[in-house]
């Protein structure tokens, strides 16, 4: 039997033979001064030249949503089953740049930033609405711009509250969920929250200012290697990636009114549980079971709303995906094959 890492070296030595040949033909073409079919032509429109290109390859794209420049990830065929990837907090899209190439084989694939996050516009408070429903609206509009009709969806963290307002606004949109960490439920809100419910309380200063030690570089680290039984091989790259756009000017005080505004999301927990009861969407569960944020409290109240759940927990923490990146791969690429058309 072929192992997962052998089978891996071979599709990554056809993706350089794939992109090899593409740059052949080009140079082919160009020494016989005639149009190559390998190469996208000069002035061809993105998703052409995305088409064109061997699945794996990422592109790295903006589009404008309301006047602010979104950031996002690409790839696969757009004639494929779309997967839309939400990130949490504190990352961007940078937490999916291993499993993209992954799903791309078999799925159309996005990821795109918030406002705020990553690489995408971080507009001042003045300008831009920080709120969950805000968020909710520019993916929206988003999956809109990008004519995408039906697809599953990745939620972890703060991907959850944002996922689930867009399913609410039209269930029968989304194929599958895939939940990794993701809360929806008041049983995964244990002790880490009390802070944050003192201030969902006050709104006040004081209960504001306690929470800023959560925007610190040890605490970035902790929330990456914390509950994950082997640190050493989580990336330090993800959480200095992730502390440098932190420190962005202004940025602290965006995420301190998210922090506020996450109140509006528990809000919702018993309308969102109706919706799951109602429309029963195939689930996938690949939750990090030592994570202290959203504990596996979180992860076991979906089977109670679903009956399509398969459910995994991983001995992991926070951002399983890193930790746990090819078996996750693994479940999805075999859940979605057998729910999703």
């Amino acid at each position: 039997m072929t192992s997962r890492s052998n089978v891996k070296a071979i599709k990554s030595h056809l993706r350089v033979a794939a992109a090899a040949l593409i740059i052949a033909g080009g140079l082919a073409s160009f020494a016989a001064g005639g149009a190559s079919a390998a190469a996208p032509r000069v002035g061809a429109p993105a998703s052409e030249v995305a088409a064109e290109a061997p699945s794996g390859i990422v592109a790295h794209r903006t589009i404008e949503i309301d006047g602010v420049s979104v950031f996002y990830r690409e790839a696969g065929d757009p004639a494929k089953p779309t997967v839309l990837l939400l990130h949490g907090f504190p990352t961007s899209s940078q937490m999916f740049r291993n499993l993209i190439p992954e799903l791309a084989e078999n799925y159309h694939v996005l990821a795109p930033d918030y406002p705020g996050y990553g690489a995408s516009d971080a507009p001042a408070r003045d300008k831009f609405d920080y709120t969950f429903a805000n968020y909710a609206k520019i993916v929206e509009k988003f999956i809109d711009k990008k004519g995408v009709e039906q697809f599953s969806v990745y939620l972890m963290d703060y991907g959850a509250p944002v996922g689930f307002r867009v399913f609410e606004k039209n269930p029968g949109r989304v194929s599958a969920f895939i939940i990794q960490n993701g809360n929806a439920y008041e049983e995964g809100l244990k002790e880490f929250w009390d802070p944050i419910k003192a201030y969902w309380k006050t709104g006040a200063k004081e209960e504001r200012d306690v929470l800023r030690p959560f925007l610190i570089l040890e605490t970035t680290q902790w929330q990456y290697t914390h509950g994950q039984p082997n640190p050493e091989l989580i990336s330090p790259d993800t959480w200095h990636t992730d502390q440098y756009l932190l420190d962005r000017p202004g940025n602290k005080e965006i995420q301190l009114d998210l922090f506020y505004d996450y109140r509006t999301n528990v809000d919702k927990y018993a309308k969102w549980q109706k919706l799951f009861r109602k429309y029963q969407t195939p689930t996938l569960i690949v939750w990090g079971k030592n994570d202290h944020i959203f504990p596996a409290d979180g992860a076991y109240p979906y089977r109670r709303d679903l009956d399509n759940v398969e459910f995994h927990l991983l001995d992991g923490g926070h951002f399983a995906l890193e930790s746990h990146g090819a078996l996750i791969a693994d479940e999805i690429i075999d859940f979605l094959g057998r729910e999703v058309q």
